[in-house]
């Protein structure tokens, strides 16, 4: 206690200061696997999906003790920025109802699927993803990215869908009022393959919530604040198929049981 004395340090003081570093010590496991996913997942997870993963690899965490031990690390996820690209050119073709009704899940795959197109601005250089989301899981189900918003990427994102299966009668598909989802041919396609087209209503982006939120995860995880890791158009185009292979495989969610899309899907038909 001559420390005690010397410092003039209280002894509750003392044993509290104690007890803090007694316990970093016995976390010093966890907190190297939390350092291990965070690095692993380029700064996307917060402590909540962290907490999940953790528990995947087998470690049983309270999310408090995952935080605490974040914000000491200063370990801070991404943040999302809002930006938004609207294909809306007016009313140039039929405006179909809107079958959703903010009604966003669905019980099983090939229920319910979602659509819209969005542009990446890279100094200059733009590019275009058009996906197909299904409710059931949030899995891409294909996607298509263009240097140039044409009736051709629309045409390609439904053909590698179409290739999923043999029977899409009764299957929802919405979108916003966007002029490739107005145009003529789009609607026949879904017309000969039993699907129900359903669209936002005019200006309203939360009746496309899905699709929002996928766009808003995307960018902020790989795009916003991270151009500058891209040096053209190409390379930033092939991050994005990438991150694709990675949201549908690998990034797991919360609602989801702690599974990433394919593996709840899959986990789901047995």
């Amino acid at each position: 206690m001559i420390l005690l004395q010397i410092s003039r340090l209280a002894k509750s003081t003392f044993y509290y200061t104690l007890s803090k570093i007694d316990k970093d010590i016995k976390n010093e496991e966890i907190i190297n696997k939390i350092k291990a996913i965070f690095i692993d997942h380029k700064k996307r997870y917060g402590y909540r999906r962290i907490t999940l993963e953790l528990r995947n690899q087998g470690y049983n965490v309270n999310h408090k003790k995952v935080y605490r031990i974040m914000v000491k690390l200063g370990l801070r996820p991404l943040k999302r920025n809002k930006r938004k690209y609207s294909s809306y050119q007016g009313t140039i073709g039929k405006i179909a109802d809107n079958h959703i009704n903010r009604d966003f899940g669905a019980d099983k795959p090939n229920k319910k699927w979602y659509t819209d197109v969005t542009e990446f601005n890279l100094r200059g250089e733009k590019c275009y993803l058009s996906p197909i989301l299904d409710g059931f899981n949030g899995e891409v189900i294909s996607h298509n990215i263009s240097k140039t918003p044409n009736l051709e990427q629309i045409t390609d994102m439904l053909n590698k869908a179409f290739e999923k299966s043999d029977d899409f009668n009764g299957l929802i598909l919405h979108s916003d009022q966007g002029w490739q989802y107005q145009h003529r041919s789009y609607q026949e396609r879904l017309k000969r393959r039993g699907i129900i087209q359903s669209m936002s209503r005019k200006g309203n982006s939360i009746d496309n919530g899905m699709m929002e939120n996928f766009f808003g995860i995307l960018k902020t995880e790989m795009f916003y604040e991270q151009e500058n890791n891209y040096k053209n158009i190409d390379e930033l185009i092939k991050a994005i198929d990438d991150y694709i292979k990675y949201y549908n495989y690998d990034r797991i969610k919360e609602k989801l049981k702690g599974l990433s899309p394919v593996n709840y899907r899959l986990q789901s038909s047995n």
